[in-house]
C-alpha cells in the first residue's frame, strides 16, 4: 500500500500553526531540528542541538519563532522521501520530532478502552473467546462510566460493589481508581516518525493501533506542546497477563510520533487539546478498511492530572518527557474470521490525523523487518560534538 506523504496530507489543516521536527542528514549522518516555514524547512539545529533543548526554553515557541536558521529544502522533497520502502538515502528523511525525551504512556484512560482490557484479561490472550467475554461484562459494569471521577468516592464505592460480585480487575483499579497507569512506552530516542515503518510483533496475532495524543513536557513539568502516537498494542500478549505490558508494548519501532511536534502559543494550548477528535484510518492489502475514532472530551483524567502522576517531586525526567494520553479506540470488528476481531496484517497503511497536529502514518511491518534502532544517545552526543554543535 502506498502511503500519502504529501504536506496536503501531513499538514495540520491551521497555517499558522507552529511546528518543530527533526530530520535526517546523510551527508553528516545526523539528524537537524527543523521548523516548517510553509512550504520550506528550516534548520535551527545552531540555536538547538536537539529538540530536548528547545522544550528546556522559559518559552519554547517564542524560541523557535525567532531562532535563525539555514534553508534545508523543500517539505515536500522530504516526506516524499520518508518511506523507507522508495527513499533515496543520500537525500533527507523525516524522524520522530522527539528525541532525548524519556517516552511514557497512560494507559486506560477512557471507559471503553478500559473495558477492553478487562475483557483481554478474563479472555487470557483469546481473541474467540473475547465476544462472549465483551456482552458479560458490558452487562455487569455498563459502558457510561464517563461521569465517574476516578479516585472519587463514587468510584471507590463501585470498586466494592465489583469486588463484592467477584468482577473486580486490575484494569479497573488503574482506570477508575486513584492511581493512573503510568510505563514506559520506549526508550529515548526508539521512537519513529511519520512514513516510517511501525513495528507489529510477528508471534502476536491479536494486536491493533492506538491512535492517541502525545505531550510534550519540560523537565520542569511544562507542558509545551503536542504531538500525535501510535501505541501499538499487542492485545494477545497483554491479556496473558499484565506482568508482560513492557513485551506487549516496547518492541523495535513500535512508537510512532509526529508528523511535527506543534508548540503552545496563543492559537493552542492544552485547553484545545482537551477537545481534539482524532481518526484513524487503517488500509491494508487485502483491501480491508477500518475507521475509527478517539474523542479527547471523554478522557477520564485530565492530561494535567497524568502528566503530574507521571513527572513529580517522586520522579523527576531532566531530558523531559513525551507522554501518550490513551485512546478511546478498541477495536472489535472482525477482519477475517467471525468472533475473532481486527488484528494487523503486513503492509496495513494506518493513518492517525486532526485538523490541529495534522496526520501521522506509517505502514505496518514485522518488527524484526523494521530497520532496527541503532542510533542512541550516545550516537546522538557523539555526532553532535563532531559537527561543533555542543
Amino acid at each position: 500500500m502506498t502511503m500519502d506523504l504529501s504536506p496536503q496530507a501531513i499538514l495540520p489543516a491551521d497555517p499558522q500553526a507552529l511546528l518543530f521536527g527533526r530530520v535526517w542528514l546523510p551527508g553528516v549522518q545526523g539528524p537537524a531540528l527543523v521548523r516548517v516555514d510553509g512550504a520550506r524547512l528550516t534548520d535551527v539545529t545552531a540555536s538547538f542541538a536537539t529538540a530536548r533543548d528547545l522544550c528546556e526554553a522559559p518559552c519554547p515557541a517564542s524560541a523557535l519563532r525567532s531562532a535563525p536558521g539555514a534553508d534545508l529544502g523543500s517539505l515536500a522533497d522530504v516526506l516524499a522521501n520518508s518511506d523507507p520502502a522508495t527513499r533515496d538515502a543520500s537525500r533527507p528523511w523525516l524522524l520522530s520530532p522527539i528525541d532525548l525525551q524519556a517516552v511514557k504512556a497512560a494507559g486506560v484512560t477512557f471507559v471503553s478502552s478500559m473495558l477492553e482490557r478487562v475483557i483481554e484479561e478474563r479472555a487470557r490472550g483469546n481473541p474467540e473467546a473475547a465476544a462472549g467475554i465483551r456482552a458479560q461484562v458490558r452487562d455487569l459494569v455498563g459502558d457510561d462510566l464517563r461521569a465517574l471521577r476516578p479516585g472519587s468516592p463514587e468510584a471507590a464505592a463501585l470498586k466494592q460493589t465489583l469486588i463484592e460480585a467477584g468482577a473486580w480487575s486490575q484494569y479497573l483499579e488503574v482506570g477508575i481508581g486513584p492511581d493512573a497507569e503510568i510505563f514506559t512506552k520506549a526508550q529515548p530516542m526508539a521512537s519513529v516518525g511519520a512514513g516510517s515503518a511501525i513495528g507489529v510483533h510477528p508471534a502476536s496475532t491479536w494486536n491493533n493501533p492506538e491512535p492517541e495524543v502525545v505531550l510534550i513536557v519540560a523537565s520542569d513539568g511544562r507542558i509545551v506542546g503536542a504531538a500525535l502516537g501510535n501505541d501499538v498494542n499487542l492485545r494477545d500478549v497483554e491479556g496473558r497477563s499484565a506482568l508482560l505490558l513492557g513485551k506487549a508494548k516496547d518492541n523495535n519501532a513500535a512508537a510512532a510520533v509526529g508528523p511535527f511536534v506543534r508548540l503552545f502559543d496563543r492559537e493552542f494550548d492544552l485547553a484545545a487539546v482537551e477537545t481534539l477528535s482524532l481518526t484513524l484510518t487503517v488500509t491494508g492489502e487485502d483491501g480491508f478498511v477500518m475507521q475509527g475514532s478517539s474523542e479527547m472530551r471523554e478522557i477520564s483524567r485530565a492530561p494535567a492530572d497524568l502528566v503530574a502522576q507521571a513527572l513529580n517531586a517522586h520522579h523527576r525526567y531532566p531530558d523531559g518527557m513525551a507522554l501518550f494520553l490513551g485512546t478511546l479506540f478498541a477495536p472489535t470488528e472482525d477482519r477475517d474470521d467471525p468472533g475473532r476481531g481486527f488484528t494487523h496484517k503486513p503492509g496495513d497503511v494506518v493513518g492517525i490525523g486532526c485538523a490541529q497536529l495534522g496526520t501521522l502514518v506509517n505502514r505496518v511491518a514485522a518488527t524484526d523487518r523494521c530497520e532496527p534502532w541503532s542510533f542512541g544517545a550516545g550516537a546522538l552526543m557523539r555526532n553532535l560534538a563532531a559537527r561543533g554543535l555542543l
